[in-house]
């Protein structure tokens, strides 16, 4: 009896994990269906480090081959051999290397003229390393004209995908060329040179610092010069895909009146660029491309500055953080001011912080409003201020010419005509300096 029993008990139990097992591989089977119906198929999977070449076809248009160099840089050597642009390229490559579509439509196509794909609007031909090559063939627009009909070729599926993603691989020769004129490096640019009709102007840089070399040595107005070289380094060709406006942007550069001509020199050399103006338009031809291009306003108003525009017009170059001190002499009176940490002193007297800064103040705004060649005569104040940690010294001497003053720095040639009133607000911020006021008892 026991026995038996034990023999109808085990014989539920193995029903019972029978039934268990099969409702639990159901669900799981379910679930896995379910996520494959909510997900869309996936058209291509690709390493994109691995992609060496592109060709790209579109109905009635050149085919475009863009090919990965030994180096890493890519170049476009169909429908001619022109630099490509990077980040433009890696673009293309992150789309290609997870397209997904937006939902299978037919898992065995055998009428692929009703997808548009018997003879597809665009192929994108995909090689990698081991040289297999992937064709991705994009047909006509669906119906509601969000998506496009695409498959692989090889394979029976046809897929639709958002156009967005057509969008993002089938470029455009204009869309994948390098539009740069120059293609220095921003951060290594050593030397600009300005060359026009009746004056060349140079700027050669130390580090970072910007020094103007011709026509003569003089202090340069570092955030000026930055500025122009960012509008040379950044600029870009305007393109258009017709023949007409190429032919149209040649005619207009040699009919067109020189404005500047620009070297920019980098480590890798000298690059240079014409720009002239007809009309109200500038146009620019490169030593780095060829052709004649259209360019930005920015470019050739940049370019038609003048020496004076690139002048450091500050009569100091004492940074925020300094000075350490500060020497005045006008007439009679001098004054004198050491700084230690936040404190200011005066001839061993703790002096008011704010009335110390102000003199320092008006010494920073001291800026010239002309670059005259002569009028300095006897000086009638002398300034030295002692910055960077004692490191350097500036010596200014000041006299008065006119209505206004004339400032010479020292072993420098320029010379600084200054307003009246900033250096009568100096002087009385100088005589409003006191000392710094005692705790009360």
């Amino acid at each position: 009896m026991k026995i038996h029993s034990l023999m109808v008990a085990t014989g539920i139990f193995l029903v019972l994990a029978g039934v268990f097992y099969w409702s639990e591989h159901r669900k799981s089977a379910d679930e896995s269906v379910k996520a494959s119906a909510d997900t869309p198929p996936a058209i291509l999977k690709l390493n994109e480090a691995t992609i060496t070449r592109l060709d790209i076809r579109k109905k009635n248009e050149p085919a475009i081959q863009v090919v990965k160099a030994d180096s890493g840089t890519w170049r476009i050597t169909q429908p001619r051999p022109l630099g490509a642009d990077s980040s433009t390229v890696t673009a293309v490559l992150s789309s290609l290397a997870s397209l997904t579509s937006e939902r299978l439509v037919d898992d065995k196509a055998s009428d692929l003229k009703r997808y548009g794909l018997d003879q597809p609007a665009i192929e994108v031909d995909i090689t990698e390393k081991d040289n297999k090559t992937q064709k991705l063939l994009i047909g006509d627009e669906t119906p509601t004209g969000s998506a496009s009909y695409a498959m692989l070729a090889g394979d029976p599926r046809v897929f639709t995908m958002a156009n967005y993603n057509k969008t993002s691989v089938a470029k455009s020769l204009n869309d994948l060329r390098d539009k740069r004129l120059l293609s220095v490096s921003a951060d290594k640019v050593s030397r600009i040179e300005l060359v026009r009709k009746n004056q060349e102007i140079e700027f050669g840089r130390n580090k970072d610092q910007w020094q103007i070399l011709k026509p003569k040595p003089m202090r340069a107005d570092g955030v000026q010069v930055d500025e122009l070289e960012r509008k040379l380094t950044d600029a870009r060709m305007e393109l258009s895909g017709s023949a007409d406006n190429s032919k149209e942007a040649e005619a207009a550069f040699a009919r067109g009146t020189p404005v500047t001509t620009v070297k920019v020199t980098d480590e890798s050399g000298t690059q240079e660029l014409q720009v002239r103006k007809s009309k109200d338009t500038y146009y620019a031809k490169s030593s780095v491309v060829e052709g004649a291009y259209k360019v930005g306003s920015e470019i050739g108003q940049g370019l038609e500055k003048s020496v004076h525009d690139f002048r450091n017009k500050k009569l100091f170059d004492f940074g925020f953080n300094d000075p350490n001190r500060v020497e005045l002499h006008s007439g009679a009176k001098a004054y004198f001011l050491t700084r230690s940490g936040e404190d200011w002193w005066s001839n061993g007297k703790k002096m008011d912080a704010n009335s110390a800064e102000g003199v320092v103040s008006k010494l920073r705004e001291l800026a010239a409003t002309k670059f005259p060649d002569a009028g300095f005569t006897k000086p009638e104040i002398e300034i030295i201020v002692t910055s960077d940690d004692n490191k350097r010294v500036e010596t200014v001497s000041i006299a008065k010419s006119g209505n206004s003053y004339i400032a010479a720095r020292e072993k420098e040639p320029a010379l600084y005509q200054l307003d009246a009133g900033s250096i009568d607000e100096l002087l009385k911020a100088a005589d409003g300096v006191k000392p710094a006021a005692t705790a009360a008892k």
